[in-house]
């Protein structure tokens, strides 16, 4: 794994050990920024289901101001905080141990509001409508932002839920990735 573009491009990630997270290939997350940027002046990001936290660093890379890291795993969390440092992204990142819903709840006592969020959970612990009800219900995406998701290609996921409709699937093997956006933007 290694970072795409941007200023960190090229520097090699360190995974999470062991099995319990699935890596985001790097075809999968070029192709993500892609069709999402592919590059941003400034903005906060939500990595929800972080795992090495590589949806989260290639999008500071390409420009984002700041992201918050999040995911239940310590082997996770570890992996994630030593790849920052290794990149000396720590200053542009809070990381934070909890499960996606306490998460979702303590960004919105903040207040916080993201240009992107991804969401990429365990293919087997799928609870993305729930989650993107939930984003949208406690205005958590800015207008102009993009909810990302990487699901197993098996998943169907509603056109619309609230005020967030899809604006683009594309299929890569077994992971399909759903992009969400607020209707009329």
């Amino acid at each position: 794994m290694r970072v795409i573009s941007g200023t960190r491009k090229g520097r090699t990630l360190k995974a999470v050990p062991g099995q319990s997270t699935r890596p985001t290939t790097d075809k999968v997350k070029e192709s993500i920024f892609n069709m999402i940027g592919p590059y941003f002046d400034g903005g906060w990001v939500l990595d929800l289901f972080a795992g090495s936290g590589g949806l989260g660093i290639e999008a500071l890379s390409r420009g984002f101001d700041h992201c918050i890291f999040v995911d239940r795993d310590i082997k996770a969390i570890q992996t994630i905080k030593a790849n920052l440092a290794q990149l000396m992204l720590t200053d542009q990142s809070e990381v934070f141990r909890n499960d996606a819903q306490r998460a979702l709840s303590a960004v919105a006592k903040r207040e916080e509001s993201f240009q992107a969020i991804f969401l990429d959970p365990p293919y087997k612990d799928q609870k993305l409508k729930a989650l993107l009800e939930w984003i949208d219900q406690h205005s958590l995406l800015t207008d102009d932002g993009v909810i990302v998701c990487e699901h197993d290609k098996e998943v169907t996921l509603p056109e619309e839920t609230g005020r967030l409709e899809i604006s683009r699937q594309e299929l890569y093997g077994l992971t399909r990735i759903t992009i969400y956006r607020k209707r009329g933007n």
